[in-house]
């Protein structure tokens, strides 16, 4: 596996884009219950059937560019492959000086945010901790812990270690990412509506932003066409994170979930519709029609 991503690595970012796209189609031909699942998310969002075909491709496209963003040699750096967009927001973080909690759905390429996070501060020297959940299979497990570290970035397993890792990384005055709309473990979450029905969501997000004080800055990588590289979006959080004490955290969840929502929109068709948002944790169960979320 590891020497298929070395050489996968040096392929043209255009060429790994247009067999992303084709491997994308060849899961939806060969997988029913994705079929079911993507048509079934992007129905509950309200999205469009030309962008939820348009999902089918892009996740394709995600896979492959792994190679290419993980084991890309460190003397070639992303450079004018990625621009911001609305990175004064970032700059303005760093002033107040209380770290910066970077949050982004599951839309565009949201490994090359931290990456460009990385090269457009490296002058500076703020690193960047991001979330990652080990993989179940034991044989691909050292890629994936290895190949998203690089000068400057490093990773924090979803565990108790890792969260104390983010914690001391913010009160350090560092920048922390996580994928909010992610399924946490049983117990780390609370029920809350996306996209109008109760999804299972960590509480993590806010607790970290609560306890540290840090920035909240919605981040997400556009993919742009024909492997021209990307375009990473940072806005504000711009409302008050209603506080974690009085109901469990279940507003605050409700409104990390409502910005995400709103970043899905901007670009519902590379969005990750067949990931598999609505599953239940084993021992939860979700609140019926009617239910307080």
């Amino acid at each position: 596996m590891l020497t298929l991503f070395r050489l996968l690595s040096w392929w043209p970012l255009w060429l790994l884009h247009a067999l992303g796209a084709a491997l994308g189609w060849l899961t939806w031909a060969l997988s029913p219950s994705y079929r079911r699942r993507l048509r079934d998310n992007a129905a509950q969002a309200g999205v469009s059937r030309r962008d939820a075909r348009a999902s089918v491709a892009a996740a394709g496209r995600m896979a492959m560019e792994l190679p290419w963003l993980w084991m890309r040699p460190e003397q070639c750096p992303l450079g004018d492959k990625v621009r911001w967009q609305g990175g004064e927001c970032v700059d303005e973080a760093h002033r107040r000086g209380k770290g910066i909690l970077f949050l982004t759905p599951h839309l565009g390429c949201f490994e090359v945010a931290a990456q460009g996070y990385v090269e457009r501060y490296a002058a500076e020297r703020r690193p960047v901790t991001v979330l990652y959940r080990p993989p179940r299979k034991a044989a691909i497990r050292p890629l994936v812990e290895t190949a998203r570290r690089r000068p400057g970035l490093a990773t924090a397993p979803a565990s108790l270690a890792g969260v104390r890792q983010m914690i001391r990384a913010l009160r350090q005055g560092e920048a922390v990412g996580l994928l909010p709309d992610q399924v946490p473990p049983q117990g780390m979450g609370v029920w809350a509506p996306f996209f109008g029905r109760p999804a299972y969501t960590m509480t993590l997000a806010a607790r970290l932003a609560q306890q540290t004080g840090a920035s909240i800055v919605l981040v997400w990588g556009e993919r742009l066409r024909h492997g021209a590289g990307y375009v990473v979006h940072a806005a504000p959080f711009d409302q008050p994170l209603p506080d974690m004490s009085a109901d469990q955290g279940q507003s605050a969840a409700a409104a990390i979930n409502r910005a995400m929502e709103r970043l899905i929109l901007q670009c519902p068709g590379q969005y990750l519709w067949g990931y598999h948002r609505y599953k239940q944790p084993r021992r939860e169960r979700a609140p019926a029609a009617g239910e307080p979320g």
